[in-house]
């Protein structure tokens, strides 16, 4: 019997290694036989750095960067040496978390720090980027990472300048003598769960600058300004990227990848699993294993869990699912290509209790232990 398990991580309890860890013993101590590969899942936001260090055996580097107010802060991101692959969270850089309330600014904030990232993953040797882009404080439409890669802003007059989101028409030209010569080499996959486009009603400014404390006011002033800055960037590069699907993500940070980095912008879950190689795993699998920490109606509109078994459906795979905890409304999950799935906590407790971890390994470990004395 051959078991292929890709859960996402059960947050506040365990990782989606861990988790896959208890779900690997709760199998082998019904059969110690059975074939079981673990695969770690993310869906490109939050965690999805850790996931994959772990699962596919990179290791964290560490740095400090320039943060979304121009402030140092220290985060780091994930090399895959034999793949020459950095795996790469923006908001480690430029996430909106480093801010107070008070201090968010969508006129004054800069995805700098990400360009630093990118440029210190190249010189450790990475050619490939996996970059996921959610929970920006920025609305720069990405030239503070271009500035950190080597390009040269220049206003009107001919002047040096450092654009932010209040700068962007201030722009006149955009050099790039200086960028880093190995970009040229450098393949990019952003992990891009938003179809917003670069300005407009649903555009980077008035979707998501009252988040990043815009005002409604400033969202129309914003929204101008990117609009210059979309006129500035297709005359100089002949690109027309502003209406791409994610090109307003993290504040335009999508519409710099695909006009600058010639960048592929792909939903979370597809491109982790890509990354992963699940497919080749689970071809010839009896049985694939996912779930997540809450599952409910919102699993099946196209979380993780439901991009692996979507894709062990085009096999005919039986999928089964664990959560930590399961809603009523988790049934639509059934639908998703999901076949059955089990809550793991097993007595009256607190939430607090559920989520101790070594608690939630060994409720997850007992009820796969369980269901697998049907399946042997």
């Amino acid at each position: 019997m051959k078991v292929v398990i890709a859960i996402d991580s059960l947050k506040g309890s365990l990782t989606s290694m861990e988790a896959g860890s208890a779900i690997k013993q709760g199998i082998r101590n019904v059969s110690k036989e059975a074939e079981v590969f673990i695969s770690p899942l993310a869906d490109g936001g939050e965690g999805t750095t850790d996931a994959l260090i772990e699962g596919m055996g990179g290791e964290k580097i560490f740095l400090t960067v320039t943060g979304p107010d121009k402030q140092p802060v220290k985060g780091y991101y994930g090399y895959l040496k034999e793949q020459k692959m950095a795996i790469i969270e923006m908001a480690m850089a430029a996430g909106i978390t480093y801010l107070k309330e008070e201090e968010r600014s969508p006129y004054t904030t800069t995805t700098y720090g990400v360009g630093e990232m990118i440029s210190h993953a190249i010189e450790m040797g990475s050619r490939k980027f996996v970059i996921g882009i959610g929970g920006s404080a920025t609305n720069d439409g990405g030239t503070g990472m271009l500035e950190a890669l080597g390009y040269e802003f220049y206003d009107k007059n001919g002047q040096v300048m450092h654009p932010t989101g209040g700068t962007l028409d201030e722009i006149g030209e955009i050099r790039s003598d200086k960028v880093i010569p190995a970009l040229r080499e450098c393949e990019f996959r952003i992990a891009c769960d938003v179809e917003n486009p670069l300005y407009g009603k649903t555009g980077a400014s008035y979707i998501y600058g009252p988040q990043k404390g815009a005002t409604i006011k400033d969202c129309e002033i914003l929204d101008q300004k990117m609009r210059k800055y979309a006129e500035i960037v297709k005359t100089l590069t002949g690109h027309s990227h502003e209406n791409v699907k994610g090109a307003g993500a993290a504040g335009g940070l999508g519409f710099a990848f695909l006009s600058f980095l010639s960048a592929r912008l792909e939903p979370g879950i597809e491109l982790i699993l890509d990354t992963t190689q699940l497919e080749k795993r689970l071809i010839d699998a009896d049985y694939v294993i996912t779930g997540e920490g809450r599952l409910d109606g919102q699993t099946a509109m196209g979380k993780a869990p439901i991009g692996v078994a979507q894709l062990a459906k085009k096999y005919g795979k039986k999928v089964i699912a664990f959560a930590g905890s399961i809603t009523h409304d988790a049934k639509a999950c059934h639908d998703g290509g999901i076949d059955a799935f089990f809550p793991i906590v097993r007595g009256v407790c607190t939430l607090e209790e559920a989520m101790n971890t070594e608690k939630a390994k060994r409720n997850l470990q007992d009820t796969v232990e369980e269901v697998f004395r049907l399946l042997v």
